[in-house]
This record gives C-alpha cells, sequence and structure tokens, in this order.
C-alpha cells in the first residue's frame, strides 16, 4: 500500500499493465446475495490464469450503487486475499465513491487498513457544486486517511470535471496521484496533461495511443479500471498482445495486430450495451448484466442471478443476441477459462 505521501512516486513505478474491473455475481431472489464462491473465481481467473497485475474493485462494473457498505468491504477483502495468494505483487485498487463523504470515508479508511494499495474516488454523483464541491469532496477524504487516492471522472456521475478543475485537485491534495478519464474527450486529457503533468494518467478513448500518446508521456501504461477478461481467455491472449506491442511502441504493428486478431471489429460488433440503456440513450452507465452475460459467454460465473439489482433494468433479448454474435465472430465463445 502507498502511504499519502509515497503516492506520486509509487503510482509512476508501480501502475502499470491490465487493471481488471470485477463484476458482483449475485444469488438468490431477486439477487438479494451475493456468490462469494464465484466472485473468488473471478479473482484468480484474471490474476493467476490471465496473469493480470492489477485488480480494480467496487466500481461502476461491479454496481457500487447497489451494495451495501458491509458487501463492498467484503468483495475488497476477497480481491485482496484471493490476489495476492496468486501474486502477492498484484495492485488492488479500491473504487470508494458514495453518496456520503463519510460513507465514502469509511470505505477508504477500510481500503487503507485491509491493504489496499490505492483509493478511487469517483465525481460525487449527487448535488456535486462543481469543481469547487469536488475539490472539498476530496480534501475531506484525504484530511483523513493515509492513503494514495485517484480520481474516476465518470460521465456516469452527471458530470464531468473540467482539466482545470482536475489539476486543481492535484495541485492541493498531496495524496492524488492518478486518474481514469472515462469521459472519452482526450483533447481534455491533453490540456490536463499540461496542467498536472507527473499525474498519471489513464484515457478510455483507445484511439490517443495509437498515435503516440504513451511515447510522448501523456498517458501512462496502465489500464485503470477496463474489463480485460472479456476480451481474451488463457489460450487466446488477445488483449495482452494488443497492448504489449503498444506499450513497446510498436504502434504500426499495434494497429496490424487489432485489426487482423478482430479487436476493433469486435468493438463494432458489440455496439453499445456494455454502457448505454436505449431507454435512457444519452446517459452513460456501466450496465452490470451486460458485462455478466458477456462473461458467462466465456464460462465464468456469474452467480444464479444474471441481472443487475435496481435500479438497472434486465438485459433484453436483443442485447444478448448481438453480444453473442460478437464473441463468435471474435473467435472467444468454446475456449474454456
Amino acid at each position: 500500500m502507498a502511504t499519502a505521501g509515497e503516492a506520486r512516486s509509487w503510482a509512476r513505478t508501480a501502475l502499470r499493465g491490465i487493471g481488471d474491473s470485477l463484476y458482483t455475481p449475485f444469488r438468490g431472489p431477486d439477487g438479494d446475495d451475493i456468490d462469494w464462491d464465484a466472485y473468488r473465481t473471478l479473482v484468480r481467473y484474471c490474476v493467476r490464469d490471465l496473469g493480470h497485475p492489477m485488480l480494480w474493485c467496487t466500481s461502476g462494473i461491479s454496481e457500487f450503487w447497489s451494495l451495501t457498505i458491509d458487501e463492498r468491504k467484503r468483495l475488497l477483502e476477497i480481491a485482496i486475499d484471493e490476489g495476492r495468494k496468486e501474486n502477492p505483487d498484484v495492485v488492488v485498487q479500491a473504487c470508494t465513491a458514495s453518496m456520503t463523504a463519510k460513507d465514502c470515508l469509511e470505505l477508504t479508511l477500510h481500503a487503507q487498513q485491509v491493504g489496499a494499495d490505492i483509493a478511487y474516488i469517483q465525481t460525487p454523483m449527487m448535488e456535486l457544486h462543481g469543481g469547487e464541491g469536488a475539490l472539498r469532496f476530496f480534501s475531506y477524504i484525504a484530511s483523513r486517511t493515509d492513503i494514495a487516492l485517484g480520481m474516476f471522472n465518470s460521465p456516469s456521475s452527471g458530470y464531468v470535471l473540467s482539466p482545470a478543475e482536475s489539476a486543481r485537485i492535484y495541485q492541493e491534495v498531496p495524496a492524488v496521484c492518478a486518474t481514469k478519464e472515462g469521459a472519452f474527450r482526450p483533447a481534455s486529457s491533453r490540456l490536463l496533461h499540461q496542467l498536472a503533468p507527473d499525474l498519471v494518467l489513464w484515457e478510455c478513448d483507445r484511439t490517443v495511443y495509437r498515435a503516440g500518446w504513451l511515447r510522448d508521456g501523456i498517458v501512462s501504461a496502465a489500464q485503470l479500471g477496463t474489463a480485460g477478461y472479456l476480451f481474451e481467455t488463457p489460450t487466446r491472449r488477445l488483449l495482452s498482445e494488443y497492448w504489449n506491442l503498444v506499450w513497446a511502441g510498436k504502434l504500426i504493428e499495434a494497429m496490424d495486430y487489432g485489426r487482423e486478431s478482430g479487436l476493433d471489429q469486435f468493438d463494432v460488433d458489440l455496439g453499445s450495451w456494455w454502457t448505454c440503456y436505449p431507454g435512457r440513450p444519452d446517459y452513460f452507465t456501466h450496465w452490470g448484466g451486460a458485462f455478466k452475460y458477456a462473461a458467462s459467454l466465456l464460462g465464468l460465473p456469474i452467480g444464479d442471478y444474471p441481472h443487475s439489482r435496481p435500479p438497472q433494468a434486465e438485459l433484453p433479448a436483443e442485447a444478448k443476441a448481438q453480444i453473442e454474435k460478437a464473441y463468435r465472430r471474435l473467435g472467444l465463445l468454446g475456449v474454456a477459462p
């Protein structure tokens, strides 16, 4: 675990590679319980079978808004326990966003106490008074904890911090060392880098990596919270092969590989089911049922309640058919994990 004082020097070397954002497998009537064995299996699969060096816990894909504080704590504890049995050096990232600063503080202190490496705080989702309010939120948490902190700037919060607002948080809160820029606005990420050049930055728009932004030091070699386990299997390491080329600076080879392996077409074939509910097309979401359906196609356990908890809707048959067709075209179906 990196303390607040060590955060920035630690982040520059420790945050590297594919970081898997873990889903939550539900079970029982209405998904009121969690299938803990299935969750342990998912952690071992990501760390041992795929060899991914980072875990991203209790964030959007995990449906944190539907989990109790006790459930979120236990999910993190299991990820640390199972993950470090397989790889003592696995970097565990805890997302501690909550509707209240006090609940976020409780979760962040817990992450610190159980040995998470860093806590990420998504831009507050309720009653946020812009960048000033976000700064107050981060300052409140940082003044009461001693762990590295990261920003998660997602449009699912309903408000996206401007580059100047994010840079101010970085400048005034020394524990903040990294950010996941999830709004797909690369021009803003470039400006943020200019304002805070030592901030470890992950841009969700992957085209910037092909444009040489990693080589130029604008973005980092860390995927901060992606569903990497849904893009490859232990016997077909599509995503790892692609990113290894990018990280090695072999951009032409990476572009060729993305096209020839089917990864580029896979993005097109999937459509927007993972992040868009058709009944609210202007809203960016993390549709838990869609991620878990994809996982089930790869043979991963998702619990006996395959849907998301409320307030998310159930995944329609149309989505399942499109997702399955995309996986068949990519050639990953029938390859047991």
